[in-house]
């Protein structure tokens, strides 16, 4: 019997021996070994197909070659379950597309079909770099608020008191106390204050109306500084108008505005009952005007605008005040009344 008859015989043996097909086995592909193969190259040639052998899944048989090589088996996607031998089973050579030598199989996509396969490095996935520079940043600070913007603000009067006051002893009564729904506001002239503690400019040689008290003191009992802290004072309450009966105090926060110049304050002393329009060395001094408790102030020109049911503590807090007066007055400009 020759080496191809006896090949036969032994496959269709192995196909009798196999269990009967069923939806759960895998179908294996045999083929003669590379040594067997050559063999036979020069008689009789193969069958031009070999049976395929059903195998389970449980006990599954690899298929060993007529040399003793063991071929590894490889499933191959959207085959109904056949396996093909894997890399490590031999097989002919044959020539690629460059020339001699193995040849390079082809991939199979997930659906079943055959694809090119292209080797390079593996693209990374993409990363949250952050938002770009031209866009998506957070909105930037409202600018400060300008001497322009508050007068703009506080250009009309809708009168809060009952009468007017005057600016100096001796003088006609012209200035009205106006309001708004978050502040009241009046335009004088600013004389110098100089009160409370004795200081360097402010004591009794340099002030000939010099008092050491004022009317709210600080948080450890007491008078304000003059020199230091850049505070408003406003008149005593009368018939002509009541501070208290406006959402104003001591500590209240105000905003004193001189030509293109803007100082935050708080609410610090009281004056006369029937004149209006003074403020404290610190405060003049904040705003360029000259603070001699003598010769000092500006005869005209000054808008003080207090915000209602606004308090600095502890009195003295000059930091405070500013970051409350910054915020106070960026919602007066902004309010629609």
């Amino acid at each position: 019997m020759s080496r191809v008859q006896t090949l036969t015989v032994a496959v269709a043996g192995v196909a009798l021996l196999a269990p009967s097909a069923s939806s759960a086995a895998e179908s294996v592909h045999l083929r003669p070994s590379r040594t067997e193969a050559r063999r036979v190259a020069a008689g009789s040639a193969l069958p031009a197909a070999l049976p395929h052998v059903a195998v389970p899944h449980r006990g599954r048989i690899e298929p060993v070659a007529r040399d003793g090589t063991r071929e590894v088996l490889t499933p191959v996607a959207g085959s109904g379950g056949s396996a093909a031998p894997g890399p490590g089973a031999p097989g002919p050579e044959t020539a690629g597309p460059g020339g001699s030598g193995p040849a390079t199989p082809d991939a199979t996509a997930s659906d079943g079909t055959a694809g090119d396969v292209t080797t390079g490095p593996a693209t990374p996935a993409p990363t949250d770099s952050g938002p770009s520079p031209s866009g998506g940043s957070e909105p930037s600070a409202p600018a400060p608020v300008t001497a322009a913007d508050l007068l703009a603000r506080v250009s009309g009067c809708t009168p809060v008191s009952r009468g007017k006051y005057r600016k100096d002893r001796g003088s006609a009564a012209t200035v009205p106390v106006c309001g708004t729904r978050e502040a009241v506001y009046w335009k004088a002239d600013m004389d110098i204050d100089c009160d409370g503690r004795p200081g360097r400019h402010c004591n009794a040689a340099t002030d000939p109306s010099f008092s050491s008290s004022t009317a709210f003191a600080q948080s450890d009992g007491r008078a304000l500084s003059s020199e230091k802290l850049p505070y408003v004072v406003v008149p005593a309450p009368s018939s002509i108008w009541d501070y208290r009966d406006h959402g104003v105090r001591g500590g209240s926060v105000a905003a004193v505005v001189y030509r293109d110049r803007v100082s935050y304050a708080v609410v610090g002393d009281t004056g006369p009952t029937d004149i209006i329009g003074e403020a404290s060395y610190a405060a003049a001094k904040s705003l360029g005007v000259d603070p001699d408790p003598r010769s000092g102030g500006a005869p005209s020109g000054v808008t003080y605008i207090v915000f209602k049911d606004s308090r600095v503590t502890p009195l003295e807090d000059k930091e405070a005040a500013q970051t409350q007066g910054e915020r106070l007055a960026r919602e007066f400009v902004d309010s629609k009344d």
